[in-house]
């Protein structure tokens, strides 16, 4: 079986279905508003893995920006702690397949896309 990398908004999923074995990771920076600790199943939050605050509040989810935006996370992503922590996820993942976790609202203009991307070059390389 070949791993998949998937994302889903947080608020769509609090809780995993029933058999679901997937690796649920949280990619957000901050904590999702609204969101008792309780209520939301994940198997690890990689909050360094988001983009940097300076980017984050940059973009403004205005989609207007997107395209900027993603390129310039796509860089920060390229760094070598970063290419460590994208192989880290994939390592902790083992053989299940990725869940991503985030609390955007836009479910076309976020950081989640790119993310996403990155970790499917990370599995093929591995």
């Amino acid at each position: 079986m070949s791993r998949t990398v998937t994302i889903v908004r947080l608020y769509d999923a609090l809780t995993p279905e029933k058999g679901d074995t997937a690796y649920r990771v949280f990619i957000d920076r901050l904590w999702p508003r609204g969101v008792a600790k309780k209520d939301f199943v994940f198997d690890q939050w990689c909050k360094d893995l988001a983009p940097s605050q300076e980017l984050r509040q940059w973009f403004g989810h205005k989609a207007s920006r997107w395209e900027t935006f993603s390129k310039r996370y796509r860089d920060e992503l390229q760094t070598r702690e970063q290419q460590d922590r994208l192989a880290d996820l994939v390592k902790q993942a083992g053989d299940h397949s990725i869940v991503l976790l985030y609390g955007a609202k836009d479910t076309t203009h976020n950081h989640a896309i790119v993310l996403a991307q990155a970790l499917r070059t990370a599995l093929k390389h591995k």
